[in-house]
């Protein structure tokens, strides 16, 4: 047991808030497992969801990051982790089936990964249990009252990094209270994303001495060079035509893109709109949208041309949103019109793209001050600004370019928060050196 753990009262708030909500999880348990059931991939059973997963050998961390936008932010850290602690395997749990497929897609066999099980005691017990990690790490706000408790029992240490909680998080998780308070006592370091972050945490019963500023590991973000020559080799398909991407929307802000690119195509009327929607079920509803609204539509996972006529590109593919960033002049960001609370700034910015926004920013406050500091983000209101924003920056390429290189730049100069991780996360780990090698089992 870490030298930290030692500073946790020695008798945890009591239980009772946690039996209460591991009884009304149980009351509620048809509803949860029908809303997961669809959360599937073929390669894993759901019985995992029950904590079901086969035992593993050797040292082991585990890692939980909620989503795709979770998995994406946390890819350095996991990278780091990989290469900082090659004797142990690194475990990675999601929520979800993108996630899942996310995980996959950017690390193939390098990581064990599971669905993360339901937050019922038993199911809890058992998963931890199963992996006996020498760390756990949560990813954000991924704060599971039993899997923290399971943690406690069997002396793993827990930390959360990137740790954040919005305003109106903070005003929910309050109503939970001793909950939360008993839930933060199991854990033995926060790392929180920024002051403001450190301080919602406190008031829901995080110790200070346990909790430490950061910053945000989303700013440690990397670019492959792969990605960036498969982007120039698109963009050279698409031809001299000015380009703009709309990424991560959502039902009730598709329409407004698709009107804005109406208003642009009347000053512009070769630009070519990439259109990424958020979630790949909604991809023939969006296709369908298109087609009602008479754009010329071709589809990405289809290998369909962009040719002279196609007005609207249906980035409808999975993992390939770096790519088509950066086949674009202008990138607008989804999640922002709809109060959905926006999505990552930081990939079209740490491509040197100009991006734009709605309004909707509770999710990236911190990331949108950095950028609008640079100058380098434009706050969009409605379909009829964006499509005046677009327009603008399309006859300006002088301040495009000024744009883009001022939120790269800004990007660049926040980075830090992964070393200070490491730091925290290593003081709760013994040194690589002492661990011996693992043993590979089969997945």
């Amino acid at each position: 047991m870490s030298a930290e753990r030692s500073s946790l009262p020695s008798r945890p708030p009591k239980g009772w808030a946690r039996c209460l909500y591991s009884g009304a999880l149980y009351t509620l348990s048809p509803l949860i497992w029908r809303r997961v059931w669809r959360e599937q991939v073929p390669t894993h059973p759901r019985l995992e969801r029950l904590g079901l997963v086969p035992a593993l050998n050797g040292a082991t961390l585990w890692l939980h990051a909620a989503s795709v936008g979770e998995v994406i932010a946390a890819r350095p850290l996991i990278e780091a982790l990989c290469s900082r602690y090659p004797a142990h395997r690194l475990v990675i749990t999601t929520m979800t089936a993108t996630g899942a497929e996310r995980v996959d897609a950017l690390f193939g066999g390098e990581v064990t990964h599971h669905f993360v099980p339901l937050d019922f005691p038993g199911a809890a017990r058992r998963f931890v249990s199963k992996l006996a990690p020498d760390l756990a790490i949560f990813f954000e706000t991924e704060l599971w009252p039993n899997l923290l408790e399971a943690c406690y029992r069997q002396g793993t240490p827990v930390a959360v990094v990137n740790g954040r909680l919005s305003e109106r998080a903070m005003r929910g998780y309050r109503r939970l209270g001793a909950l939360m308070a008993n839930a933060l006592a199991k854990v033995d370091w926060l790392a929180a994303k920024s002051n403001e972050d450190a301080e919602r945490f406190r008031e829901l019963g995080m110790a200070s001495e346990r909790l430490s500023v950061v910053g945000s590991l989303k700013f440690d973000i990397s670019v492959d060079e792969n990605v960036c020559g498969e982007s120039e080799r698109l963009r050279a398909s698409f031809g001299t035509r000015p380009v703009w991407i709309a990424a991560s929307t959502h039902p009730g802000e598709d329409e407004q893109v698709l009107t804005a690119h109406g208003r642009i195509r009347e000053r512009y009327p070769d630009a070519l709109l990439v259109l990424v929607p958020r979630h790949p079920q909604r991809f023939d509803d969006v296709a369908d949208l298109c087609r009602m609204r008479g754009e010329h539509l071709a589809r990405r996972s289809r290998s369909e041309p962009v040719q002279r006529a196609t007005t609207v590109y249906l980035g409808d593919t999975m993992g390939e949103l770096m790519r088509l960033y950066g086949a674009a002049d202008i990138a607008f960001v989804g999640g922002s019109l709809v109060p959905i609370g926006g999505h990552n700034l930081l990939e079209p910015a740490i491509l040197g793209v100009p991006v734009l926004s709605g309004p909707e920013l509770a999710n990236f406050l911190d990331v949108a001050e950095v950028l609008r500091s640079a100058n380098a983000l434009t706050d969009i209101a409605d379909a009829e600004a964006l499509g005046e924003a677009v327009s603008d920056l399309f006859a300006a390429p002088a301040e495009r370019l000024r744009r883009g290189d001022a939120g790269k730049a800004a990007i660049m100069a926040q980075r830090g928060a992964l070393a200070r991780t490491l730091d925290g996360l290593e003081r709760l780990l013994p040194c690589p050196s002492e661990l011996p090698t693992r043993t590979d089992n089969s997945q």
